[in-house]
């Protein structure tokens, strides 16, 4: 049992990585929603972490008796019983001869850090996860509001509908938000929306860009989008800290997740503003490393393996073009690539 499993599940891809002990990257597989919660089934769920790891093996050439461990990070695995049933199912198929569970927005927080610190991941969804100095670990799940792309667009799709009654002044979002729909008025986009007889598209990427786009330029209605999402979340970062016992000593605050490879700095510039009033020692950090990579991480931690500078170093260095952060794409493509 030479190498190690790492899986990063969401809402809308899953990541798995093969690596050998000493943090090379050997291996990669891909596919979809595996969370329990957001797939059409738990069934569904399991059979796309399934394709996921048989890929990477497969890429890696190698079978789950070579696993001595894997670690999953998973959105969905919120209570008590979402951690038994996937450590039952992980187990079952051998992904490892020690499986651990973990929330992602843990396994994001393994990516970016060390030692004590706080997770804010920003795609699809939102979650946040912290670890105390003792090791003691909290993340959000149900605790935390509508966050992430989905929740900019429905703040745009409000920003817009009130422009268009007259209730809030112009915005520029408004022609966002009609070429998004391809619509020429504002009830014509929402009629495209609420309909009945034919699903809307999902623009939810789009129109988190024009959210991110327009604030950046000026527009009052956008930079209240950003900055209120922002502050929200900074709000929970905060609370998560607390929770694992963080105080006066730096720590590092991981930004993670697609929102966050926008060009714009305003939602991370309000996040690390409301932590930084509670922290002052907080250390804004976005990570080298993909969240796959932080449950990597966490199966070497299973294996007692010290995480040297190295270990990141080959890490960083062999994980797929696909799979990375350093290219970190604009616009539109983020969301695509990179959505959750």
């Amino acid at each position: 049992m030479t190498h190690v499993l790492g899986v990063d599940g969401g809402n809308t891809k899953t990541h798995a990585f093969v690596a050998t002990l000493d943090g090379t990257v050997v291996g990669a597989g891909h596919a979809g929603c595996s969370d329990i919660y957001g797939a059409a089934s738990e069934e569904a769920a399991l059979a796309e972490v399934d394709l996921a790891v048989r890929q990477a093996l497969d890429d890696a050439g190698l079978q789950q008796g070579d696993l001595r461990a894997g670690a999953f990070s998973m959105a969905g695995a919120d209570w008590p019983e979402d951690y038994a049933f996937l450590r039952e199912a992980m187990t079952e198929r051998g992904f490892g001869e020690r499986i651990t569970v973990v929330n992602d927005a843990l396994g994001a927080l393994r990516a970016g850090t060390d030692g004590p610190g706080v997770s804010v991941v920003c795609g699809t969804g939102i979650a946040t996860g912290a670890q105390g100095p003792d090791g003691q670990r909290w993340h959000t799940s149900f605790w935390q509001e509508p966050g992430g792309s989905g929740e900019f667009a429905n703040r745009v799709v409000i920003a817009v509908s009130r422009a268009g009654l007259g209730i809030d002044p112009p915005t520029s979002l408004m022609s966002r938000l009609l070429t998004a729909f391809g619509a020429e008025h504002v009830e014509e986009a929402l009629h495209r929306i609420w309909n009945r007889q034919a699903p809307a598209p999902n623009v939810k990427a789009q129109l988190t860009g024009a959210a991110l786009e327009e604030a950046a330029a000026g527009d009052a209605a956008a930079i209240a989008i950003v900055n209120s999402l922002g502050e929200t979340m900074g709000e929970y970062a905060v609370a998560a800290g607390h929770r694992v016992g963080l105080g006066e000593a730096p720590f590092d605050l991981v930004l993670a997740g697609g929102v966050f490879r926008y060009p714009s700095e305003l939602l991370q510039a309000a996040i690390v503003r409301r932590v930084q009033s509670a922290f002052p020692a907080a250390r804004p950090v976005r990570p080298a490393l993909e969240p796959v990579a932080g449950a990597v991480l966490l199966a070497l931690d299973l294996c007692a393996v010290p995480v040297t500078p190295g270990i990141r170093q080959r890490l960083t260095g062999t994980i797929p073009p696909s799979a990375h952060a350093a290219g970190r794409p604009t616009g539109d493509a983020v969301y695509r690539a990179f959505s959750d």
